[in-house]
């Protein structure tokens, strides 16, 4: 079996190892992934953390499960074609932002799950409704602000869901996004 990689991806204002990421990789070290977490602090541009994240990929050598929050959601799904990722989870991702609609990503072909606030008053839920919508991702819309601090046991019961519906191997094909439903869950 090639080896299981997780790689979080935080925020704008976030950090590499915050709660929700320390929460979310004890999780997935339980189910037997290595878990890494890229430092983004003092990187405002979107496209200077894509390239710090794909370089971050290409050297793991693993096509890997990414996980981003915010702006870390839109660095992850930027990268996961060329990282040939195996899954995107998605924390309240920047999609559709106004005056950035044309550079929202197109995901890999691989397995989506979102995870928004209703009450999230930095990114719209609807945008995450949408790109769920046109990707056929999952999407489970909770009672949170968009920070989620507050929902970090809900977040990492959906993560570990998440990754025990992933394939054991490192080839995705089974893993194309019409193979997936979308539903909007509560929390």
């Amino acid at each position: 079996m090639s080896e299981r990689l997780i790689i979080f991806s935080h925020g704008q204002d976030g950090e590499p190892w915050g709660a929700k990421i320390v929460a979310m990789a004890e999780a997935a070290r339980e189910m037997r992934y290595r878990t890494e977490s890229v430092d983004y602090r003092g990187i405002a541009d979107p496209a200077q953390r894509v390239a710090k994240l794909l370089a971050f990929c290409k050297e793991s050598g693993a096509a890997p499960v990414l996980v981003g929050s915010s702006l870390g959601g839109h660095v992850a799904t930027a990268v996961s074609r060329e990282a040939r990722a195996v899954g995107l989870f998605l924390l309240a991702p920047a999609f559709y932002m106004p005056g950035y609609e044309q550079h929202t990503p197109k995901p890999a072909q691989c397995a989506i799950t979102i995870v928004h606030g209703w009450r999230d008053d930095v990114v719209p839920i609807d945008n995450s409704l949408r790109y769920a919508r046109e990707y056929r991702a999952t999407l489970h819309a909770i009672d949170a602000d968009h920070r989620m601090t507050a929902n970090i046991g809900s977040i990492v019961q959906y993560l570990r869901l998440f990754l025990g519906a992933l394939p054991n191997s490192s080839d995705n094909s089974s893993n194309h996004p019409s193979n997936h439903s979308s539903e909007v869950a509560p929390a």
